[in-house]
């Protein structure tokens, strides 16, 4: 029988797991490697959620998990990541196929332009094209709201040169 916090947390995850592929689109490089990383934040969630006292969105708490999992994991490892099994839990939570790179080759040398930038980088990155605040960005990434908003600038900057080589 299921604890009413392993179901609170199973319901939140299957809300939020897009979130979740984003991340890992961000910091793998395959298949294999986006569903290992999927697992491990969503295992480090768990080992988290415990923790989650309601100060903020669960989004917003999951984005900063997922962000640092991925990152602390990208560093120590820089392509090989290793991950648990799920094989011992007695539930499985559903998950949608990550995003086909094939169906939108824009979007795809955007976040080709996105993976090669610095971790922090594509942090913010990341949390400004999901539409959060930069008071959110800050919170999230642990910057100031100003740092947040230059850097932006700066990687918008950085984007469209590369986005662009030949537009001036």
């Amino acid at each position: 029988m299921k604890s009413t916090n392993e179901h609170e947390f199973v319901v939140l995850i299957e809300k939020n797991q897009n979130l979740i592929h984003k991340i890992c689109r961000l910091y793998s490089n395959s298949d294999a490697e986006h569903k290992d990383l999927f697992q491990e934040i969503t295992i480090q969630l768990w080992k988290a959620y415990p923790k989650f006292r309601g100060d903020s969105k669960f989004s917003t708490w999951m984005y900063r998990v997922g962000i640092n999992t991925a990152i602390s994991l990208y560093r120590k490892s820089r392509r090989r990541i290793k991950s648990f099994s799920f094989q011992d839990i007695d539930y499985k939570i559903p998950q949608s196929e990550p995003y086909d790179d094939s169906k939108d080759r824009q979007l795809n040398s955007i976040y080709e332009a996105i993976k090669v930038m610095n971790d922090i980088d594509k942090a913010i990155i990341f949390l400004y094209l999901e539409n959060r605040t930069y008071k959110e960005i800050s919170r999230t990434i642990g910057l100031t709201e100003v740092n947040a908003r230059v850097r932006m600038n700066r990687i918008k900057n950085k984007l469209k040169e590369q986005l662009n080589p030949n537009h001036e």
